[in-house]
C-alpha cells in the first residue's frame, strides 16, 4: 500500500492544502446551518408587517372586469413623511387598457442594482403599478444579503402610479427610467389577469423572495413568459436589473423612441418629476414629454 509521503511536499501544497481544508470545512458548515435552520422556514402570510407591505392585494375577476382590494395610495413627502391610505373595490375594465410601461428604478450607484415593476394604463387616465418585492416586519430593512437565505416572502404590491414610482423620483431621488411596453394584441389583458392570480395565490400561501431567483426582474420575466412562451429568452442581465433597458430595447419589447441612447433620454423621468406641483396628476405630468404610441392596438 503506498501512503502520502507528506516529507516531500513544498511549503505551496502545504498552503494549497491547508485552505482546502477550510473550504471544506466551511462547505460542510453552511450545509449544515442551510438544512437545519434554513430549509426548514416556513414562508408566512400572517406577520406584524411594515405598514407599506401591510396588506397582500386581492383582486376578483369577472369577465373583462378587474376589481382590486387594498391598493396603496401613499402620500410621500419624504421616506418617513407620508400620508398612509388603502383603497378597496377599484374596478378596471380590461378593454380600456391603453399602454403598459416598464419601469426601471437605479436605487444603487452600482448600475446593474436597479429595482424594476409595470404600470397598467388606462384610458381614463387611471395609472396602476404592480411591483414584486420583499416583504419586511416591522423595523426590518431589505439586505441583498439576506434575501438569499429565506428571509422576505415574496410580495406582489399593487398601487398607484403617484406613490410607486412618485415614492422614487421625489422621495427617494432615484434615477428612474420610463419605458412603454410592446404588447402583443391581447397580451396586456392576459398580463393582468395573470398578475391577478398571482395576487390571489400569494394571499393564500406564501412563497419566499429570493436575491437572484425570485426577484422584482425575474418575476416578471416569469409572468410575461407563462403568457407568451419564449417571449423574453434567459440572459444575464435578468439578474441585474440595471441593465434590463438595452436587452429589452434589442428585443423589440418597449418602443424605440429615435435608438437607444434617445429611448434611455426621453424614458428618464426622475428629472422631470420633481418640478412637479404636487396637485396636478402625477402620471400624465411625466408623460408630457413623451411620443404617443406608434402601435395600433386596435
Amino acid at each position: 500500500m503506498n501512503y502520502l509521503d507528506f516529507s516531500n511536499f513544498t511549503i505551496v501544497q502545504y498552503i494549497v492544502i491547508f485552505f482546502v481544508l477550510i473550504i471544506a470545512v466551511i462547505g460542510a458548515r453552511l450545509y449544515y446551518v442551510w438544512y437545519t435552520r434554513i430549509r426548514p422556514r416556513m414562508p408566512s402570510t400572517d406577520s406584524d408587517w411594515n405598514t407599506d407591505c401591510e396588506f397582500q392585494s386581492t383582486a376578483k375577476i369577472e369577465g373583462n372586469h378587474v376589481t382590486f382590494s387594498k391598493i396603496r395610495d401613499f402620500n410621500w413627502r419624504t421616506t418617513r413623511d407620508r400620508d398612509e391610505r388603502w383603497d378597496d373595490n377599484v374596478r378596471f375594465d380590461l378593454r380600456e387598457i391603453k399602454d403598459v410601461w416598464f419601469i426601471v428604478d437605479h436605487f444603487h450607484k452600482i448600475h446593474g442594482l436597479a429595482h424594476t415593476f409595470l404600470t397598467i394604463e388606462f384610458n381614463d387616465g387611471r395609472c396602476i403599478s404592480i411591483s414584486f418585492e420583499a416583504r419586511r416586519v416591522k423595523g426590518e430593512r431589505y439586505h441583498p444579503w439576506k434575501g438569499l437565505w429565506r428571509s422576505y416572502e415574496l410580495y406582489l404590491l399593487i398601487g398607484y402610479e403617484r406613490d410607486l414610482l412618485g415614492l422614487r423620483t421625489n422621495a427617494r431621488g432615484n434615477r428612474d427610467y420610463l419605458f412603454r411596453a410592446v404588447t402583443p394584441p391581447g397580451k396586456d389583458r392576459q398580463l393582468v389577469l395573470a398578475i391577478a392570480q398571482k395576487m390571489n395565490q400569494l394571499n393564500q400561501n406564501a412563497e419566499w423572495y429570493h436575491s437572484l431567483f425570485t426577484t422584482c426582474n425575474t418575476s416578471i420575466v416569469k409572468v410575461v413568459n407563462e403568457i407568451t412562451p419564449g417571449r423574453i429568452p434567459f440572459v444575464w442581465r435578468n439578474f441585474l436589473p440595471g441593465y434590463t433597458p438595452k436587452a429589452a430595447f434589442k428585443l423589440g419589447l418597449i418602443e424605440d423612441w429615435g435608438g437607444l441612447e434617445k429611448t434611455l433620454e426621453i424614458a428618464r423621468v426622475d428629472q422631470l418629476a420633481k418640478d412637479w406641483d404636487g396637485k396636478s396628476d402625477y402620471s400624465e405630468f411625466i408623460r408630457s414629454l413623451m411620443p404617443a404610441s406608434s402601435i395600433d392596438k386596435n
